[in-house]
């Protein structure tokens, strides 16, 4: 299989994840819903989203191959996983404080 299908299979393995975790980004919390933040929480997750992306290759293609081309793909999407939650975990408190300061509402 080409390494470009088997990286993006890696990717579509938890993306149904990256949209549960994305939609309760953007819905919480339920104050302070102005176009701004809404345009800021989506920039986030399409950060989130691409450094998944580059994640999930850099894994596929760096792991060693222990345990055959399975193994490949769940280190790579566990590694997607867990940058995008990295992206999504860094900018809440950022988000927290913004919205503390009053600068978006």
């Amino acid at each position: 299989m080409h390494g470009n299908v088997e990286t993006g299979l890696a990717f579509i393995l938890f993306f149904p994840a990256f949209c549960i975790a994305g939609v309760l980004y953007c819905l919480f919390p339920r104050k302070h819903r102005s176009a701004l933040r809404l345009l800021a929480d989506l920039a986030v997750l399409i950060l989130a989203a691409a450094l998944s992306l580059l994640a999930v290759r850099w894994g596929f293609h760096s792991s060693l191959g222990v345990g055959g081309s399975v193994w490949k793909q769940v280190a790579a999407t566990l590694l997607a996983y867990g940058v995008f939650l990295g992206v999504i975990g860094v900018a809440l408190p950022i988000r927290a404080w913004v919205l503390r300061r009053g600068c978006v509402g």
